[in-house]
C-alpha cells in the first residue's frame, strides 16, 4: 500500500539493476559484485539491492565507490531498525551520497525472517533486470530471481565452478532460460546501454 523512502526518490527515475546474491558468498562473488555494480554506474544504472551481508553489501560498496555512484537499499525492516547492524554505516552512506532507502514497513517495525522474502518483489519490481551473482539452490536471492520473471524482468546470471554450491543457483537459472554473463559488459549489452566514455 505505501512505500516509505528515506533519500533522494529521483535516483529511480535513472535505469535500474538489481544486484543480488549469498549472503555466505566467496570472496570472488563479491568483487564480481562490487565490479559490476561500478561498471553500471559509469554507464548511468542505478544499482538497486537488499543491504544484506555478502553480495548485496558489495553491490553497494561497488557503486559507491565511484563517482556520483548511486544506489537503492531495500530494506526488510522499518528505518529506526537497519538491519544487519554491521551494515548500518553503509545505509548512512548511501544516503549522503544521495541515494536511497525503501521499506514497505514503518519506521520502528523490527526485522522479522519472513519480511526479507516478502521485499524481495520490491527488488526486482524496481529493477528492469536482476543479475544473480552467487545463489545456492537454497538462496534467498532465487527468490529475487523468480519475482523477477514473473514480474516480466530480465534476468542475468553468473556462472561459477561446476561443482560450486554456491554457483547452483545460478546454474539452475541459466539452464532455466536465464541470460549467462560474465562481465558488466555483457549486461550492457542485454541492456542496450552505450559504453562510458573513454577517460584520459
Amino acid at each position: 500500500m505505501v512505500l516509505f523512502c528515506l533519500g533522494d526518490v529521483a535516483v529511480l527515475e535513472q535505469r535500474c539493476v538489481a544486484l543480488v546474491g549469498a549472503r555466505q558468498s566467496t570472496g570472488a562473488g563479491r568483487k564480481m559484485a562490487e565490479s559490476m555494480a561500478a561498471g553500471l554506474v559509469v554507464r548511468g544504472c542505478t544499482v538497486v539491492s537488499g543491504l544484506a551481508v555478502g553480495i548485496d553489501a558489495a553491490a553497494h560498496q561497488g557503486a559507491l565507490t565511484e563517482s556520483g555512484g548511486k544506489t537503492v537499499a531495500v530494506l526488510g525492516s522499518g528505518f529506526a531498525h537497519l538491519y544487519p547492524k554491521q551494515n548500518r554505516g553503509l545505509a548512512k552512506a548511501i544516503i549522503s551520497s544521495g541515494g536511497l532507502l525503501v521499506s514497505e514497513y514503518p519506521p520502528n517495525t523490527a526485522p522479522r525472517p519472513y519480511q526479507f522474502p516478502e521485499r524481495n518483489r520490491l527488488i526486482s519490481g524496481l529493477s528492469e533486470m536482476t543479475v544473480l551473482v552467487e545463489a545456492g539452490t537454497k538462496s534467498g536471492s532465487l527468490i529475487t530471481a523468480r519475482l523477477a520473471l514473473e514480474q516480466g524482468r530480465d534476468l542475468c546470471a553468473l556462472p561459477g565452478p561446476a561443482l560450486s554450491p554456491r554457483s547452483a543457483g545460478c546454474h539452475r537459472m541459466i539452464r532455466q532460460g536465464a541470460a549467462l554473463v560474465t562481465c558488466v559488459e555483457e549486461v550492457g549489452e542485454e541492456m542496450g546501454l552505450p559504453e562510458p566514455a573513454a577517460t584520459s
